[in-house]
């Protein structure tokens, strides 16, 4: 046990400085004036006001303005609408039991027959081979 030693130094732990914001608030402020310490104050150009947000927006007014680009989706044709509808019922088969072959739910058979769903050519060929007809292209 000899030849452990403890070292018994005292440690000294100590505060933060002050933060930038803590050194700005108005007790920091009074106590240095009282103190004699040199204080300098600078006012802000546009404190208070919240011009950058306000000039952004007629820019970006603006270009939506110029931009006349027609942003729809895709729409399922019309031909292949009523391809869809006609093969069906010649099978004589409903939405909902077309959709069970297909693996899809009844909503996107309804869907591509009313011309709102965007086209996908997966679900397009799926159906294509359960109804056992061309749906695309020409016939």
């Amino acid at each position: 046990m000899s030849g452990i030693a403890q070292d018994w130094e005292p440690v000294v732990i100590r505060k933060k400085a002050p933060t930038a914001a803590a050194r700005k608030d108005e007790k920091a402020v009074n106590a240095a004036r009282r103190s004699g310490a040199e204080i300098e104050t600078v006012k802000k150009s546009n404190a208070g006001s919240n011009k950058a947000a306000s000039s952004s927006t007629s820019l970006n007014t603006r270009k939506l303005d110029e931009d006349t680009e027609n942003l729809s989706h895709e729409k399922v044709p019309t031909e292949l609408k009523k391809a869809i509808m006609q093969a069906r019922q010649d099978k004589k088969l409903t939405q909902a039991q077309l959709a069970q072959l297909i693996n899809e739910k009844p909503q996107i058979i309804q869907e591509y027959e009313s011309g709102k769903a965007i086209p996908n050519q997966q679900i397009i060929s799926k159906l294509e081979r359960a109804l056992g007809a061309k749906l695309r292209g020409k016939k």
